[in-house]
């Protein structure tokens, strides 16, 4: 019975190494396309919000009827999104977030 344990042992080591050899090549496989995911999603972000708040900014908007309840949701990220956009203020006129 004690070559079983020992061929247990030895699998058990050889399935940890192989997880931690997966682990590695997948970050490093991962990296380079981490920059371009996030701002990628950034990017997208930046486009659902214009969405959501064009209507408040003058610019016409077809699915205002679907995007005017988004926007109490979204107000706790409009002011980071109007400083990344360069606005040093808030654009709304009716909304104060600084």
């Amino acid at each position: 019975m004690a070559p079983k344990t020992n061929e247990g042992s030895k699998l058990g080591k050889v399935k940890a190494l192989w997880k931690k050899a997966n682990a590695f090549a997948e970050e490093a496989y991962n990296a380079p396309y981490r920059s371009a995911i996030a701002r990628a999603q950034r990017d997208q972000d930046d486009l659902f919000m214009l969405l959501v708040y064009s209507e408040l900014m003058g610019i016409p908007n077809p699915a205002t009827f679907y995007t005017m309840e988004l926007q109490p949701l979204m107000l706790e990220r409009f002011h980071e999104w109007h400083i990344r956009m360069g606005m040093e203020h808030s654009p709304l006129d009716n909304m104060r977030c600084c």
